[in-house]
């Protein structure tokens, strides 16, 4: 593979399976040539990870992959948002892009100043977005050709009250929220996310976040690719804002392992 260790992981799983598990914003860590650009101090970054770290979502994704009877395949973004946000279009097309938060942020939750006016966003596009767009693309390819399809489920989460970021915080926060699209969003893969995560006090639909990650190459274009996100409100299995797991992430991993297992058997999700 073709990027450094630290950018993102791929985690195969059954060569049968259409399955991947995508964990994008799951971890703190940035590369400290990163580091030097961002504006904070190293108690107020520490913060900022807290606020906007989806915060054990790998381990809900590896304990759900481990459980299950068909292995789904993990991708697993490996540095902080903070250094690029991969589920971000690198363009004008994006609408965080008010809030200074496009694929290279530029403001933080808070919308503190994160880099300098003027900051040239391309390097770390080049460096890390590009080729991991690129990663993901191959990804869902491979899952075509070996399986005739190929669904991503996005593991997220987000915090029970609102961030001054968020563009819809005023809407429903309910313990699940599953992002969809009208068009990689099939009724079936709703209602399976819907029934497996039904025992968290609620299901809801696009709100607070909505939308799902599809590559580009495949976007609006391929119907045997079939994405959801799932957003887990925090207070369900951690101390908030960046504190640590508790029971609900096992509950969690269970309710993953049979969504996957669900998708894995259901031909028709796709």
């Amino acid at each position: 593979m073709n990027h450094r260790p630290e950018s993102f992981e791929i985690l195969p799983g059954a060569g049968a399976s259409p399955v991947i598990l995508h964990v994008p914003h799951s971890s703190r860590f940035i590369p400290e040539p990163v580091r030097s650009a961002i504006l904070l101090s190293d108690e107020a970054l520490d913060r900022e990870l807290d606020h906007i770290t989806d915060s054990h979502t790998a381990q809900i994704a590896a304990a759900a992959a481990a459980a299950c009877a068909v292995t789904p395949w993990r991708f697993v973004n490996g540095l902080s948002r903070l250094v690029v946000d991969p589920e971000r279009f690198p363009d004008e097309r994006e609408e965080m892009l008010a809030v200074g938060m496009g694929a290279v942020y530029t403001r933080s939750t808070h919308r503190e100043r994160l880099r300098s006016e003027g900051f040239d966003a391309g390097p770390l596009l080049d460096r890390y977005f590009h080729p991991y767009a690129q990663a993901m693309t191959r990804a869902v390819e491979d899952r075509l050709e070996a399986a005739g399809r190929a669904v991503i489920i996005d593991v997220h989460s987000y915090p029970t009250r609102s961030l001054p970021y968020e563009l819809h915080g005023e809407g429903p926060r309910p313990p699940i929220c599953l992002g969809t699209d009208p068009f990689h969003t099939p009724p079936a893969l709703l209602a399976a996310a819907g029934a497996a995560f039904a025992g968290f006090g609620g299901t809801g639909l696009d709100s607070p976040f909505a939308g799902t990650y599809v590559p580009l190459e495949h976007y609006g274009k391929d119907d045997r690719v079939a994405a959801l996100m799932i957003e887990i409100r925090r207070d369900t299995y951690m101390a908030e804002p960046g504190g640590p797991a508790g029971p609900g992430l096992a509950a969690l991993a269970a309710a993953l392992t049979a969504l996957v297992d669900e998708l894995a058997q259901t031909a028709g999700i796709s």
